[in-house]
């Protein structure tokens, strides 16, 4: 029988470490929002450290890798010396699309947790499921639909005010 230490150690309770985490990357999001990229925003964490968080900033860096996850794996590479971040879990507010998902596995990324669904271009489940092919040399876990409604509202927000522009 675990004894209560056991209960009480570090990710006994992992839902609310990822809700806890997926609200910072939801504030990523809506600074994303603030310079009129879509609203996603990565933080990338690693033994309860945030190594490296972002938002979109393909716009204002005229750069098409310049996703959220992109953005926040760098930092965190700079931050480690390192390229590869085993062991770390990516939160992030949409489910990561091909480019992204392959920059997570190639990282050695552990664990991708994210809120809103992508149907259209989603590679962790959605429309690909990059993250558990028996060709690649990594896998990931996958964790979705955390604070998905609150992701999905930034989302559809951005979008309808782009639309009535």
């Amino acid at each position: 029988m675990p004894s209560i230490d056991d209960a009480m150690k570090p990710y006994a309770f992992p839902r609310l470490d990822d809700t806890l985490y997926m609200n910072f990357a939801l504030a990523l999001a809506k600074r994303a929002m603030l310079d009129d990229e879509v609203p996603v925003g990565a933080l990338v964490v690693l033994g309860g450290k945030v190594l490296g968080f972002g938002w979109n900033q393909k716009e204002a860096g005229l750069d098409p890798t310049a996703h959220a996850e992109i953005v926040a794996l760098r930092m965190a590479c700079r931050t480690k010396g390192n390229w590869r971040l085993s062991g770390a879990c990516v939160y992030v507010t949409k489910e990561p699309c091909v480019m992204c998902a392959g920059a997570l596995l190639e990282a050695r990324v552990a664990r991708v947790v994210y809120g809103a669904k992508d149907l259209k271009t989603g590679a962790l489940g959605s429309l690909y499921c990059l993250h558990d092919q028996a060709f690649l040399p990594h896998r990931l876990a996958v964790s979705e639909g955390v604070e998905k409604d609150r992701a999905a509202e930034l989302l559809v927000r951005f979008f309808r005010c782009k639309k009535n522009r």
